[in-house]
């Protein structure tokens, strides 16, 4: 008996001591509230791709100014998403944090307009009158009015919502792609969209980060990490639900059907002739080349960061 008690207390710890070992704990800080451009990351939860890695994570969610990019910098958290162009301006003053899987493979900002305007591309939404709600200062609204010299349409700071859009058939304004357009065509309102991507400016966004530091000590977490992401993504692409109801749980301002549709809708933004041959969320050279020189034309980067140390692909 005695024997028996000690052999099985021995297996115990050993076996707890294991279990620990397994498991890494970490966070995943999101930019914005719980909603479909996340899906995947929801879905890795749901699915147990993050517990078939060994991984136990928590998603934080986030808001209008969460600097996600700051925290991943300060070691406040080791993952979070962001942009690619955030990336890229980061590393240009200093700090340590690289691209590991990009959701979006085309960036799903854009300008949405009343259809009957008869407008076919951007140039023509801000050579034309009326009103256009744009946060200036963000680097796609500076690459578009740098391009476009005859902008005539008056330009307003956007505050979010549709309400003014509804309002005023003259009206234009930022969007994404998949979101305040399907809110407003809801309402009866006939939308016509355009995507800053087709315009030449298009920053893989919805960006999984790191610090480079974090690459460099561990690369099997972050290949852990970005394994179960990627088996995620493929998950929430192909069935929603599951992780449509957590994070309607999360964010009750959207309901399940609009949770549904917006999923359906973004599908085309993660997929590239890249992802179909490499998978998704993969990244190239060349485009965080590109974007990094867009950037310094725009003087909002002093100095070019060498493209191949802003991502990884592990």
């Amino acid at each position: 008996m005695r024997a028996s008690f000690w052999f099985l207390l021995a297996f115990g710890l050993f076996t707890n001591g294991v279990s620990e070992a397994a498991s890494d704990k970490i966070q995943l800080a999101l930019n914005w509230k719980a909603e479909p451009e996340f899906g995947g990351f929801y879905a890795a939860e749901t699915s147990g791709a993050f517990k078939k890695q060994g991984l136990e994570v928590e998603i934080l969610q986030g808001g209008a100014g969460t600097p996600v990019v700051q925290m991943i910098a300060a070691g406040k958290v080791d993952f979070g998403i962001v942009s690619a162009d955030e990336i890229v301006m980061a590393q240009a003053t200093g700090k340590d944090v690289v691209g590991l899987f990009a959701v979006f493979q085309t960036n799903p900002q854009g300008i949405m307009s009343h259809a009957d305007r008869g407008f076919k591309n951007i140039g023509e939404v801000l050579a034309g009158d009326g009103i256009l709600a744009l946060q200036k200062g963000l680097p796609y609204a500076q690459f578009l009015l740098q391009k476009h010299k005859n902008i005539k349409v008056k330009i307003v700071p956007y505050a979010g919502g549709v309400g003014p859009f509804l309002a005023d058939a003259k009206y234009s304004q930022q969007c994404f792609v998949i979101a305040e357009p399907l809110e407003a065509a809801k309402k009866k309102a006939k939308v016509k969209t355009f995507l800053v991507a087709d315009e030449g400016y298009n920053p893989y966004t919805a960006v999984l980060a790191t610090r480079g530091e974090v690459w460099k000590k561990n690369p099997k977490l972050v290949k852990s990490v970005i394994d179960a992401v990627r088996a995620g993504w493929r998950e929430y692409m192909a069935h929603p639900d599951e992780a449509n109801k957590v994070m309607g749980e999360l964010n009750k301002s959207i309901d399940v059907a609009t949770f549904k549709e917006i999923a359906m809708a973004q599908l085309p933004l993660l997929e590239s002739a890249d992802t179909k041959a490499n998978g998704i969320g993969h990244m190239t050279e060349d485009r965080w080349q590109t974007l990094a020189k867009q950037l310094s034309e725009l003087k909002l980067i002093k100095k070019i960061p060498n493209a191949n140390t802003l991502f990884v692909n592990p």
